[in-house]
């Protein structure tokens, strides 16, 4: 089954049945080492976070920052690929490219008027195939409205922490 297809036999099924479209993602956390992380996700993948020698860490894998820039990247990536098959758009080639600033004085609580995340970021993304330039701009403005991890960057979400004290 193409991509196309199944991306609209999946829309037909959430639409007559909206439940089924709330999806939970988890992820659990243990601190192994000074600054490295064992991340376990529901899915049942595992990977490593830590961060520079330069703060603490270990460098034996990306930091945090790096992976919610790797996020939001293979985000856009699949969300151009499914939005590209929803719209019957000839899409060849997708490389998608982030940079993003953060001043360390936040994080560090240095200046606490300074936010601790990214101040900003910066994607560029490459398309190629054989449509002309008005559709890839119809597709990039269907990626801006749609993909989720975007939209994680550009508006708060509601967190709620819970701390647990263990003996």
């Amino acid at each position: 089954m193409s991509l196309g297809a199944l991306v609209q036999a999946t829309k037909t099924a959430l639409s007559s049945d909206p439940a089924q479209a709330q999806a939970k993602f988890e992820a659990h956390h243990s601190l192994v080492g000074p600054c490295e992380v064992t991340v376990n996700v529901g899915s049942g993948h595992k990977f490593t976070v830590d961060e520079p020698e330069a703060i603490g860490g270990g460098n034996v894998a990306a930091n945090p920052a790096e992976y919610a820039l790797a996020a939001l990247g293979s985000c856009q990536a699949i969300t151009y690929q499914v939005w590209a098959a929803q719209l019957g758009i000839k899409l060849d080639k997708v490389n998608i490219d982030i940079d993003g600033d953060i001043d360390l004085r936040g994080f560090l609580g240095i200046d606490d008027r300074i936010r601790a995340g990214f101040n900003a970021v910066r994607i560029r993304v490459s398309l190629g195939g054989p449509e002309p330039a008005a559709r890839y701009e119809e597709l990039a403005a269907a990626v801006d409205a749609h993909c989720p991890i975007l939209d994680l960057f550009r508006n708060p979400v509601p967190v709620e922490r819970k701390l647990v004290s263990t003996a």
